[in-house]
């Protein structure tokens, strides 16, 4: 008889949120596991019912998401239940977010824990712990409690894990992130965008995104119009709509709120550079996505971006106005200066790519289970 492949677990419960990020990933991830999978390991998928429509290539089973299968209730029965489980189990269950709220009903089967971010740990500007903060804290640590190792985007965010979380003598594994392909820009300018050139920002509107410090790079930038697309319906895009009003920035200060993929490509291609001060992220895309629309890119050096982003990209070494203006200005002409700088960035961000993000993972699971042979 043929050697028993490994069965492994992949939780893709995100898909059910296809547009956002984790759904993006789910999908990028379960496409190019799939690839890989074939005589190394036996993929099972864990997917809300009809999710399995984004994979037709097929070659996998699958595990139904349902409310039963939550922990919240297996931690509650699993002591009961765990005497009379079979010796048919998974051989690893791979929890591919820390906001999961499934782990296996059997105790035995391994966990390898992704975990793409502590977002929340930053996103109070008073730098206290707010009690939901607290209970997510908790949570993950559940999680990693469970866990025989561990995932993360960057290096960063594996230190932020190891600063705010006991992970023992568990290996943490850094895995980047693919660039998918950017999409078709619109035809013509947004009837949002005035004519002139703009500064351009990317996100949504939450406190470490540290968008306010945007108004006071602007308003050392004459001529200059300042575009921050993303949502805005939050009580920090509140306070930067009423700053914008304030200081009499409405002419000068663009907040579209959400924008089409085609908008916010042309936006990238378009702008005259793309400035991203944010003090939290996971990984960073949007300063991918500006590097591979050939943009000149000023980033800040509290998080992972200088990770991503290597040497294409000008550092802010400091939010004061003045000493960003200046550093604004010399990047761009030193961007200007240099006619590779857009090809280099460009190749920079392809070298994100999902085929190498799988093949990241087939790793771990390798070191996990050797009889993979990743």
């Amino acid at each position: 008889m043929p050697e028993r492949l490994p069965r492994i677990v992949i939780d893709l419960e995100k898909l059910r949120h296809i547009n956002c990020g984790l759904g993006r990933f789910c999908l990028h991830l379960g496409e190019d596991l799939l690839r890989l999978a074939p005589g190394r390991f036996d993929p099972v998928f864990l997917l809300k019912p009809g999710s399995e429509r984004h994979f037709p290539q097929g070659g996998f089973d699958t595990i139904a998401v349902s409310p039963w299968r939550k922990e919240r209730l297996l931690r509650c029965a699993r002591p009961f239940m765990t005497p009379f489980l079979g010796t048919d189990r998974a051989d690893l269950w791979h929890v591919t977010n820390q906001l999961s709220k499934y782990l296996p009903l059997d105790p035995r089967v391994p966990v390898l824990l992704t975990i793409h971010d502590l977002a929340f740990l930053h996103e109070d500007a008073t730098g206290s712990l707010q009690p939901k903060a607290r209970r997510k804290l908790a949570d993950i640590q559940r999680k990693i409690d469970r866990s025989i190792a561990i995932v993360t985007d960057t290096r960063y965010v594996a230190d932020d894990v190891r600063a705010n979380l006991d992970v023992g003598d568990r290996p943490v594994h850094v895995v980047p992130l693919g660039l998918s392909a950017p999409p078709a820009a619109a035809a013509a300018r947004p009837a949002f965008v005035p004519e002139g050139p703009f500064v351009l920002s990317v996100g949504n509107f939450l406190p470490h995104k540290n968008f306010h410090v945007l108004l006071d790079l602007v308003e050392q930038l004459p001529g200059r119009r300042l575009v921050i697309a993303g949502k805005k319906s939050t009580p920090y895009g509140e306070f930067l709509e009423r700053e914008v009003s304030r200081r009499g920035l409405d002419r000068r200060v663009i907040l579209p709120g959400e924008v089409s993929d085609a908008d916010r490509q042309w936006l990238y291609e378009g702008c005259e550079a793309f400035v991203f001060p944010s003090l939290s992220e996971g990984f960073g895309f949007p300063v991918l996505e500006a590097l591979h629309a050939g943009r000149p890119v000023f980033i800040s050096l509290t998080t992972c971006l200088p990770e991503i982003a290597g040497p294409h990209a000008f550092p802010l070494e400091s939010f004061d106005p003045e000493t960003m203006a200046r550093a604004y200005e010399a990047g761009l002409a030193a961007w200007h200066a240099d006619p590779a700088a857009a090809d280099r960035g460009r190749r920079h961000a392809a070298g994100f790519a999902w085929a190498e993000t799988a093949l990241g993972y087939l790793r771990v699971y390798e070191s996990i289970l050797p009889g993979i042979r990743a």
